[in-house]
C-alpha cells in the first residue's frame, strides 16, 4: 500500500489520484493530511506539497490542485523521456513535474473548458489542443508518466505490487448509415434516383438500380465479412446504431423499418451495441432520450453505452446528459481531424465534471484512431494506412493500454472510395494479436 499525504483534502486531489493508482496502476493507496501519521509510516509513500520532509517520493504540488473553477494555467512544459510532461517543478522533484496536476489537467479537458475556437460541427479540434502544439498528440502521455511514477516507487520500495495489466484492443464500428440504398423509403429512393440523373451520376444509378431490384448486394451490407471476421479473430467489438429522425446529418434508415431492427437483433446476439446519438441530439436532452428508447426494446436491455455522431463533445453537457439517462460508458474521446491520444490516455477512466468538482458515474473509453481521420482528413491511401496504425498500436502496447480503433460499415465494403481498406482493417487486426 502506498501512502500519499497532502496537506489538505481537495475533490481535484482525490480524483488524480484514483485516476493514477486506481485506474492506471490498478495498485491500493491511503491518504493522509497528517504528517506526523506520514513520518511514521514505514512502507511506501509520497510527499504531495511544496517542502520535501526528505523522507519517501516528492512531487512538488502546484496550485491547480488546490484551486475551484476554469482559469488560463502556467503550463510550464518541460521534456519527458521522449514525450513531454505539464507544470514543471524544481529538481528537487523526483519526477521534474506535477504528475497529479498534469493528469488532472489532460483527463478531465481543462482546456476544453478555457476559450478556444470551435469547427463547423461545434467541436474542440486537435490543432488547438496543446498536446498538437507541443507535439505529444501520438503519445499516451498520462499512462507513460505514471508508468514512469512506479518505476520510480519500485526502485525506493521492491516489495510493492500492482495487478498486472496486459494490452487490450477493442474494435468499435458506427452505423451511420445501415445500407446505401435499401430500406430507406419509397420518397428517399426516388429521390436518389433524381440527384443521380441529374448529376448525371449514371455508374450509381446503374448500382442504385441492381440493389433496388434485387440483383445486387447492397455496398454497405458487409454485416456478413463483420461477423466473419469477429468469429475467426475472437474480437471484442461494440457496434453504435443511429436512431435519429432523418436529416442533413443524420441519414440512417427509418427506426420504425422491420429490416433495419432485425439487424441491429442479429447483431446484438454477437457484439455489444451501444448508441449513437445524433446530430441533433448533442444540445437536446429529450431527443436523445427518445434515441435511447427506440434502441432499447430492440435490444431488450439498457443501453449503457454511447459514441456522438461527429463525435460531437461538449463539456461539460454532452456527458451530463448521458449521465441523466444512465448511459455510463462513452466512447467519443478522439478526434475526426487527427488521431491520437485526446486525453493523453489508453486507458478507461472516470469523468471529472469540473464545473460541479465532481467525479461523476461516466467512464471515458478513449479512441485513438478512425479510419475516416486517414482518408479525408490526412489524405492516407489504403498502402499507406497501416503503419499509422502500428505507431499508435506499439505508443499502446508500451504502457499495456487499450487500443480502441474506430470504422464504420461502409468502410469495409472493399468498393469505390473505400477499395483496400479491408486489407487495412485485418492488418490491423494482426498487429494487434502479434
Amino acid at each position: 500500500m502506498i501512502l500519499v499525504y497532502t496537506e489538505r483534502a481537495t475533490s481535484r486531489i482525490n480524483y488524480a489520484l484514483n485516476l493514477i493508482f486506481r485506474d492506471i496502476l490498478q495498485t491500493r493507496f491511503e491518504v493522509t493530511h497528517d504528517l506526523q501519521e506520514y513520518l511514521d509510516h514505514l512502507g511506501a509513500k509520497i510527499f504531495y506539497g511544496h517542502q520535501f520532509p526528505a523522507e519517501g517520493l516528492f512531487i512538488q504540488s502546484s496550485n491547480l490542485l488546490f484551486e475551484s473553477g476554469i482559469i488560463e494555467q502556467e503550463l510550464n512544459m518541460i521534456p519527458f523521456e521522449d514525450g513531454k510532461a505539464l507544470f514543471g517543478t524544481s529538481k528537487k522533484c523526483h519526477l521534474g513535474f506535477d504528475i497529479f496536476a498534469a493528469s488532472f489537467y489532460m483527463a478531465c479537458r481543462y482546456e476544453e473548458y478555457l476559450p478556444h475556437k470551435r469547427d463547423e460541427h461545434d467541436r474542440f479540434e486537435a490543432k488547438e489542443s496543446i498536446a498538437t502544439q507541443y507535439h505529444f498528440l501520438e503519445k499516451p502521455v498520462v499512462n507513460i508518466w505514471c508508468e514512469a511514477l512506479w518505476n520510480l516507487l519500485l526502485k525506493k520500495y521492491p516489495s510493492l505490487v500492482r495487478k498486472e495489466r496486459k494490452f487490450e484492443f477493442i474494435t468499435t464500428i458506427d452505423i451511420d448509415n445501415a445500407f446505401a440504398y435499401k430500406e430507406k423509403g419509397f420518397v428517399r429512393g426516388l429521390a436518389g434516383i433524381v440527384a443521380d440523373l441529374v448529376t448525371f451520376d449514371f455508374s450509381q444509378l446503374q448500382e442504385r438500380l441492381k440493389v433496388l431490384f434485387g440483383r445486387m448486394k447492397d455496398p454497405y451490407d458487409t454485416y456478413d465479412y463483420q461477423l466473419e471476421t469477429i468469429k475467426k479473430h475472437d474480437l471484442n467489438v461494440i457496434y453504435f446504431f443511429l436512431m435519429g429522425d432523418y436529416g442533413v446529418n443524420d441519414k440512417n434508415i427509418p427506426v420504425e423499418n422491420m429490416h433495419f431492427q432485425s439487424l441491429i437483433k442479429q447483431i446484438a446476439d454477437y457484439a455489444e451495441v451501444g448508441i449513437h446519438p445524433s446530430y441533433g441530439s448533442n444540445n437536446n436532452f429529450h431527443r436523445l432520450e427518445k434515441e435511447l428508447n427506440r434502441l432499447s426494446p430492440i435490444i431488450k436491455k439498457d443501453v449503457t453505452q454511447s459514441r456522438q455522431h461527429f463525435l460531437r463533445l461538449k463539456f461539460p453537457e454532452t456527458y451530463r446528459n448521458l449521465i441523466d439517462l444512465d448511459v455510463l460508458n462513452d466512447y467519443t474521446m478522439g478526434y475526426a481531424n487527427h488521431y491520437g491520444f485526446r486525453a493523453g490516455l489508453c486507458t478507461s477512466y472516470y469523468f471529472y465534471d469540473i464545473d460541479l468538482e465532481v467525479e461523476t458515474r461516466l467512464k471515458v473509453h478513449p479512441f485513438s484512431i478512425m479510419e475516416g481521420t486517414l482518408k479525408y482528413y490526412l489524405s492516407v491511401g489504403p498502402e499507406e494506412a497501416l503503419p499509422h496504425f502500428e505507431k499508435i498500436i506499439n505508443e499502446v502496447k508500451k504502457v499495456n493500454g487499450t487500443f480502441i480503433s474506430l470504422w464504420h460499415n461502409d468502410t469495409l465494403s472493399d468498393q469505390g472510395d473505400w477499395k483496400g481498406w479491408r486489407a487495412v482493417f485485418e492488418g490491423m487486426i494482426k498487429l494487434c494479436q502479434q
